[in-house]
């Protein structure tokens, strides 16, 4: 049975397409990711110009990248739960809660690499 985003390279094209919708969602109607993706644009050039180590680099950049993975997935339940109803619920509140702790222990994590790397270089 064909699959509704077909198979092989055309099933790749289609969820690039849905991925780039995606985007465009978060960038649109979530301020939150706009203003992560603006701490991104910011810290990504200060950390090419801080080290070329490669490790250094994967340390300071990927968990940058990490942070707008996981508001995407945070604006996913959030969307997920408004879907379902608007009425206040607890296991709405608690779904909600938790994936705004996920960005937030992301978030330690920048900090703590960056604190890591950066600060020494800087200082």
């Amino acid at each position: 049975m064909e699959k509704p985003n077909g198979s092989g390279l055309t099933r790749i094209m289609r969820a690039t397409l849905c991925s780039r919708d995606g985007i465009v969602y978060a960038y649109r109607n979530e301020a939150a990711f706009r203003q992560e993706l603006l701490l991104c644009l910011l810290l990504i050039p200060l950390a090419l110009w801080l080290t070329t180590e490669p490790v250094e680099l994967i340390l300071l950049i990927c968990p940058l990248i990490l942070l707008l993975v996981v508001e995407c997935i945070n604006s996913a339940i959030e969307a997920a739960i408004d879907r379902i109803s608007y009425e206040r619920h607890p296991l709405s509140k608690q779904a909600k809660d938790l994936g705004s702790a996920a960005v937030f222990f992301t978030m330690l994590i920048i900090l703590v690499c960056w604190l890591a790397i950066a600060l020494p270089k800087v200082l």
